[in-house]
């Protein structure tokens, strides 16, 4: 990547295409959201291993919302927590597009047009 960042897992995908879109439509991202999946040549997003940690992570580090690939399933130990600030979400293994853990919502998506649609609503 131009400016010297260097991008080498995959999971980094989303997070660049969304800094590209941000610029091109003159937009500005909130620090409190991260990204975490691949995205295909034909705008197909990915998903990627270790979801779960890396949701866990994101949370942690305080960021108040996720988009991951709608087709990462959980591996492993589910979360199911309380929702948090939205109540209309509903917990990470339930299978909706948009779910909300203790402290982070989890946006699904599956293509870059979903992506705006919800990044920039």
């Amino acid at each position: 990547m131009a400016g010297g960042l260097k991008v080498s897992d995959p999971a980094c995908d989303l997070a660049v295409v969304c800094a590209i879109l941000s610029s091109n439509f003159d937009v500005s991202i909130s620090p409190r959201v991260c990204f975490a999946a691949e995205v295909g040549l034909s705008g197909e997003i990915r998903p990627v291993s270790q979801i779960e940690r890396r949701i866990a992570e994101a949370e942690k580090l305080g960021f108040e919302k996720i988009f991951i690939s709608s087709f990462n399933k959980p591996t492993g130990k589910t979360r199911s927590k309380q929702p948090s600030r939205a109540s209309a979400n509903t917990s990470y293994n339930s299978g909706n597009s948009s779910n909300s853990t203790d402290n982070i919502d989890v946006v699904e998506i599956q293509d870059i047009p979903a992506l705006i649609r919800k990044l920039f609503q």
